[in-house]
């Protein structure tokens, strides 16, 4: 873990987004979720102040616009699941652009794209600010349990190798005229599949072996001995404290 793994989310820079310590970040970005999940779907001004705060913070992390709007993607899936709500949800009809759609459907599609979006939106600043070695600290810092955080890291060391290792095999497959085009390939990409599981499992055992013979005993040492100072604290807090008036003032309203 004490290797630094660099990711196509994480971007750069020297802002003052990317030099707050890791776990900062982490409590920032889920107080910020948890004040947008509580907040009622119908405020619809109360989002746009959400996006507005995070546009404001991808403006002092110097995150391009389109870098973020690549990354948000991800969400394809859900947006989607939220597009068919209006046709499969009972209730009160309407009639849109000539469509007669449910109205808590669209209340509900509109909860989840609003709501999603600007988590995802968020999630993906954290890691566009935040090198992977970064959110395993900050991870251990925050008191995650000790096995967990030591399979995350090896999730991310690793990760890369099996995937080489499965595209080696990829090539060695097509350089002998093998290419998967029905189901009676399946057998020998699942061949494939339990052979990646073997090398896998007993490259597992090599480090495992190896880490042991080097004095691992269980548990990893805590590699960031420095604590956040309180205008750290403050300076990643900025995010859910703004958010939070908003939440509040929706809900009284």
């Amino acid at each position: 873990m004490g290797a630094g793994h660099a990711h196509k989310l994480y971007r750069r820079g020297d802002s003052p987004v990317h030099g707050l310590p890791p776990h900062t970040k982490l409590v920032a970005v889920l107080g910020f979720v948890l004040v947008v999940v509580t907040t009622p779907r119908e405020a619809v001004w109360a989002f746009a102040g959400y996006a507005a705060l995070l546009a404001a913070v991808a403006a002092l992390a110097r995150v391009p616009v389109g870098f973020l709007l690549r990354r948000l993607a991800i969400e394809v899936p859900f947006v989607a699941f939220a597009l068919l709500m209006p046709f499969v949800v009972p209730g009160e009809q309407t009639t849109v652009l000539g469509v007669a759609v449910s109205v808590p459907g669209l209340w509900g599609a509109w909860n989840i794209l609003a709501k999603g979006t600007l988590g995802v939106a968020a999630s993906v600043l954290l890691a566009a600010t935040t090198e992977l070695r970064g959110l395993i600290l900050g991870l251990q810092r925050l008191g995650l349990p000790s096995l967990l955080v030591q399979i995350a890291s090896f999730m991310i060391r690793y990760g890369d190798v099996v995937t080489d290792e499965m595209r080696r095999m990829s090539i060695a497959r097509r350089s002998r005229g093998f290419e998967a085009r029905g189901v009676r390939h399946w057998g020998v990409l699942a061949k494939s599949a339990g052979a990646l599981f073997i090398r896998s499992y007993e490259r597992g055992e090599r480090v495992h072996l190896a880490m042991v013979s080097r004095g691992y005993t269980g548990t990893m040492p805590l590699l960031d001995e420095r604590p956040a100072d309180r205008a750290q604290w403050a300076a990643a807090l900025a995010l859910p404290l703004a958010a939070l008036p908003i939440c509040l003032l929706a809900l009284l309203g």
